[in-house]
């Protein structure tokens, strides 16, 4: 309809999990919203939806982007993409579809919604499509360097933050290079990204994080760790040792 007022997609970060970590920002878009939208995977909640449990309005309408299976595909196969590409395609329809009726959408975002995150996916193509807006948050690195009781960089540090599903001559030459590191992404990468961080001299100084700022938090040294695989949300980091007063 001509002169129709065109709704507004908000891509909300809600922080690494504790919900008392969101901006005021975000709490307000939150608990004002008509129409929710989040990721999760088939058959869970979504971490991001219950990071907000009882701050919804009654009367919201939950819309779960639910991820399509790929772990039978690998990454290098070209099929993998076209299945995720899809899935984003038919979300942004879906989204803009509810803002040319006049509603504004809120999207939760686990961490910051630009930071590596499944948003960013479906920002690329609701530009250009409908508006969109981006609320910041902070990150699940921060809360892990903040965790782990000790700041992350020195004077002139350089920091580096590395995904563990990198090829390891990858891995370990970026950890090398830098002074102070986040490792992401680990899981079943944990055995390379051990070879890599004691490769490029940090595995002594490297400290696990699991569910940083969540219940369940816990902080050791990856040394002390048994095991050969991580839970999604564990984050390694290595203190920068650079110049102080």
């Amino acid at each position: 309809m001509s002169g129709a007022v065109q709704g507004r997609v908000h891509g909300v970060g809600l922080g690494p999990g504790d919900p008392e970590l969101m901006s005021v920002r975000a709490d307000r878009l939150v608990r004002g919203a008509k129409h929710v939208a989040f990721f999760r995977k088939a058959g869970r909640n979504g971490r991001s939806r219950a990071i907000v449990e009882g701050m919804l309005r009654e009367d919201a309408v939950e819309f779960p982007m639910e991820y399509p299976v790929t772990t039978e595909i690998p990454l290098s196969d070209p099929r993998y993409n076209a299945v995720l590409s899809e899935f984003y395609e038919e979300c942004t329809r879906h989204l803009c579809a509810l803002t040319a009726e006049g509603e504004d959408v809120v999207v939760l975002c686990e961490g910051d919604p630009f930071f590596y995150g499944s948003f960013m996916h479906l920002h690329s193509r609701l530009q250009g499509t409908c508006e969109v807006q981006v609320v910041p948050a902070i990150t699940g690195m921060s809360a892990a360097w903040t965790a782990s009781g000790a700041p992350i960089t020195w004077g002139d540090d350089v920091l580096s933050t590395v995904m563990g599903t990198l090829d390891e001559a990858a891995l370990t030459e970026a950890m090398t290079r830098a002074d102070a590191l986040v490792v992401m992404k680990i899981g079943r990468n944990l055995p390379k990204v051990r070879r890599a961080l004691e490769a490029s001299g940090k595995l002594a100084r490297a400290v696990l994080v699991e569910y940083a700022s969540m219940e369940g938090q816990t902080v050791q040294p990856l040394a002390d760790f048994v095991g050969e695989a991580l839970p999604y949300f564990s984050i390694v980091v290595v203190h920068g040792e650079g110049r102080r007063p």
